[in-house]
């Protein structure tokens, strides 16, 4: 399916040439029928003769609805302008391809209505020439009739020729779609419509809505159940998680975690403007108006603070609407995370970067790290030569800069700390300033190592007079497993408890309990003592077993109760596991 939006002035028969297209009235509201005046946002729907099926939105050509409208062709895009023969250009003709050329609407068909009335050639020549101007270029125009059927054939034609043309939507992509409808239907609940332009859509998905999950537990495409509808497609989704009064037009069905909805943009002008701009916009995005205060960079960038956040990215195409001028802008957002503008001069030189055309790159390198799932969120690729930490993104280089850094941060650390094997994780998170410990891990390199959450060189070791007192305590072990030495020898060896804890983190003693340390192994060593005694056995029988003083033995035998070893028993004996 694919969807295109009217667009014209109230008198030009733009719902009755929808109406003899597809057999529907696209006019909901007895109001609308009565007056003969779109009011609202229409919907209709055919299957051309060729086959490609096509969904339009009608929307109102009034001048007191111009809000309406832009919310009707903000995700849509094609445009069907619509002009009348005995009427021709109008200044609500002119508003409306203003606004399509501020959407930046390149695909579109000129159809000249109420060719029974007068000669549609001029007309069709005047606003062919007048289009040409705008970003639709030359486009194709066809004259009709919608009271005789004259033409209408051949506006079906064009149609399916222009659809053809479109490029492929984005399925793959997140889903944003933008509500223009919210109402209930008894036995159903809760129901959105909108216009689907990139992503899938499924029956069971899970959203956000207004800060809410809700859960699609219907899904319909044309007036038809589907279990799924893919980019292009209008679709009115049944929901599970909220209810209808927290809704209204503009809110937008998020992928969760794909959109950052923000209320502070910085956008550059598509044309720039002569003059000031106003210090308040209307602001049009999708189905969403918002107002927003405006503050110019230059003549073209433009930094707005929207009323309320809106889940908007990178390389959107806004409108700015000055309601009091009838004017409108195209502007496209550039970033919607900027920084904050304290110094002298400062917006001048963020002008500079807006306009010189801020991409992937320059932002990374502006904020040297983010989140990946942030980045995205705002709309950026991950740009070339960009490092991956985990859930982080490094700016080009930074990576190899940050961990050119570290040998000497842990070089210092052991200056100062010459019993410890190098700096826990949080200090050199701490020293490198990054915002997470996670990124240590991927700026550790060769010959540093992380081991039990420090920073070590491979050949960092204990202080010579340190260690010599420790091998010798493991000679006296390798004779005698289980005869640990007491507080008073270790200390006469030079082992005061930081030295011991140094040569238990360096995995050279094994602590078993405060003033007891024996050498590593000691658990198999324990273990296969213990095997040949009978099951279950008293601690006096572990004691002889292994040959040691009960200073050793009772906290060994609870050591290994703690590591599942041994079971200790109601009745005070022991068994293996």
């Amino acid at each position: 399916m694919q969807v295109i939006a009217t667009a014209g002035h109230v008198d030009h028969g733009k719902s009755s040439l929808v109406t003899a297209l597809t057999g529907m009235q696209p006019d909901r509201l007895e109001e609308e029928r009565r007056r003969g005046l779109t009011i609202d946002l229409g919907f209709a729907w055919t299957t051309l003769p060729g086959g490609r099926v096509v969904a339009v939105v009608d929307v109102p050509g009034h001048e007191k609805f111009v809000g309406t409208m832009l919310a009707g062709v903000g995700s849509v895009p094609a445009a069907l302008v619509v002009v009348a023969a005995d009427d021709g250009w109008s200044a609500q003709t002119a508003e409306h391809v203003a606004v399509l050329d501020a959407l930046g609407v390149r695909d579109a068909l000129l159809v000249v209505t109420k060719s029974d009335l007068a000669d549609p050639g001029p007309v069709l020549a005047d606003v062919t020439e007048r289009l040409a101007e705008t970003s639709m270029g030359v486009v194709p125009g066809v004259a009709a009739s919608s009271r005789t059927g004259d033409g209408v054939p051949a506006v079906a034609a064009a149609l399916e020729e222009l659809l053809a043309g479109l490029p492929a939507p984005d399925t793959a992509a997140p889903v944003r779609l933008w509500v223009d409808r919210a109402f209930t239907i008894r036995g159903a609940g809760t129901v959105v419509t909108g216009t689907l332009a990139a992503g899938i859509v499924r029956t069971g998905d899970r959203f956000t809505l207004a800060g809410r999950e809700v859960v699609v537990r219907g899904l319909h495409s044309l007036g038809e159940p589907v279990e799924q509808a893919a980019a292009t497609a209008r679709v009115a989704l049944n929901l599970r998680g909220t209810a209808v009064e927290d809704l209204s037009r503009g809110d937008a069905l998020l992928t969760p975690g794909a959109f950052r909805s923000t209320a502070e943009l910085d956008v550059v002008l598509v044309h720039p403007v002569e003059g000031r701009l106003p210090a308040e916009l209307v602001v049009h995005v999708g189905s969403a108006t918002v107002a927003a205060r405006v503050r110019p960079l230059d003549d073209a960038a433009l930094r707005l603070r929207l009323a309320h956040p809106l889940p908007v990215r990178v390389g959107d195409r806004l409108i700015l609407r000055d309601p009091g001028a009838r004017r409108v802008h195209g502007a496209d957002v550039r970033d919607v995370d900027p920084p904050q503008l304290r110094r002298r001069g400062a917006a001048r030189a963020r002008a500079a970067d807006l306009d010189a055309g801020w991409d992937a790159a320059a932002d990374l390198a502006r904020r040297r790290l983010v989140l990946l799932e942030e980045f995205a969120a705002m709309g950026w690729p991950v740009p070339t030569g960009a490092t991956t930490v985990g859930r982080w993104l490094l700016a080009p280089g930074l990576a190899d800069e940050l961990s050119a850094r570290v040998p000497a941060v842990v070089a210092r650390y052991r200056q100062l700390r010459p019993l410890e094997s190098g700096p826990p994780v949080a200090v050199l998170r701490s020293a490198l300033e990054l915002p997470d410990a996670e990124l240590v891990a991927g700026l550790v390199r060769a010959p540093l190592t992380l081991r039990d959450g420090r920073v070590v060189a491979a050949d960092s070791g204990l202080p010579e007079p340190v260690q010599r007192a420790v091998t010798g305590v493991l000679a006296a072990l390798a004779a005698d497993p289980f005869a640990a030495p007491d507080t008073e020898a270790l200390a006469a060896a030079g082992l005061g408890p930081r030295e011991l804890a140094a040569a238990v983190r360096d995995g050279q003693l094994v602590k078993i309990a405060e003033g007891v340390v024996l050498a590593p192994g000691v658990e198999d060593r324990a273990r296969r003592a213990l095997a040949g005694l009978p099951q279950p056995f008293t601690l006096s029988q572990a004691r002889q077993a292994w040959r040691t003083s009960r200073r050793v033995a009772v906290p060994l035998a609870e050591w290994l109760d703690a590591r599942g070893v041994t079971v200790a028993l109601p009745d005070r004996t022991r068994r293996m596991r």
